[in-house]
């Protein structure tokens, strides 16, 4: 894969572009690209809403969605330079080639690692650059409503998914089924603010900070892991690695 680093999104309509150039790269059945392509979907939603002024503070949300993807491009980068990416991440790129696992298998291994452990750093980042807090209006508010649209993404996601399995025999299905349902991006996304809120009460009190850190890292890996587990490859592919 050729590495192609570039600078740092600064706007929506950068990451936008970026992601787009990651998914143009990638094979479609790349565990990376499976995240990417949602990852994508829910962005476009968010600059949509920016637009038409659905946020309290459109300032705090852009900078909070640019700071974020950014966290994800450097794993790409990371990546793409031969380097490993953070333990948060490393079940989705340990697993991408495997034909095994499914799309939202990969998507949602993708979302935990970047929900868990990046979202957290992604908002105590913000709030220090816009002087502001987690607690001050309105940022848990908007934040609810970017998790809405998560959701809202998820639930096409989780469609798609219900057609396809319904291919595959029932006995295969179910362990597959469990896998899928153990993760949900609400839950994530509250776990991620409980998380953002420990960070930033102790973001001068660097061995607590630390320690928080690495506990929740650890929780994304483990996690990651068990989402990405092999069960049964989907309709019309072979198991395995390419």
């Amino acid at each position: 894969m050729t590495h192609s680093q570039i600078r740092a999104a600064r706007s929506v309509e950068e990451v936008i572009e970026r992601m787009r150039a990651i998914e143009a790269r990638l094979d479609p059945r790349d565990g990376v690209a499976c995240f990417n392509r949602m990852y994508l979907r829910v962005t476009e939603l968010v600059g949509r809403n920016l637009r038409a002024g659905t946020f309290q503070d459109r300032t705090f949300v852009e900078r909070l969605d640019v700071i974020f993807a950014n966290l994800y491009f450097g794993t790409v980068d990371a990546a793409e330079a031969g380097r490993q990416p953070n333990e948060a991440w490393q079940p989705l790129y340990d697993a991408r080639a495997d034909r095994t696992v499914w799309p939202i298998q990969f998507a949602f291994a993708g979302m935990n690692a970047h929900i868990s452990h990046d979202l957290p750093l992604a908002l105590v980042t913000t709030c220090i650059e816009c002087r502001t807090t987690p607690e001050t209006p309105p940022v848990h508010a908007d934040y609810l409503t970017v998790n809405d649209l998560l959701a809202q993404v998820e639930a096409e996601v989780r469609s798609s998914f219900e057609a396809e399995i319904g291919k595959v025999a029932t006995r295969a299905a179910e362990p597959l089924k469990h896998i899928v349902g153990s993760f949900g991006i609400v839950r994530a996304n509250d776990a991620a603010w409980a998380t953002a809120q420990a960070l930033w009460h102790e973001r001068n009190l660097r061995p607590f900070y630390d320690a928080t850190l690495t506990a929740g890292t650890a929780g994304a890996a483990l996690a990651g892991r068990m989402l990405v587990t092999p069960v049964v490859a989907p309709v019309g592919q072979s198991g395995g690695s390419d």
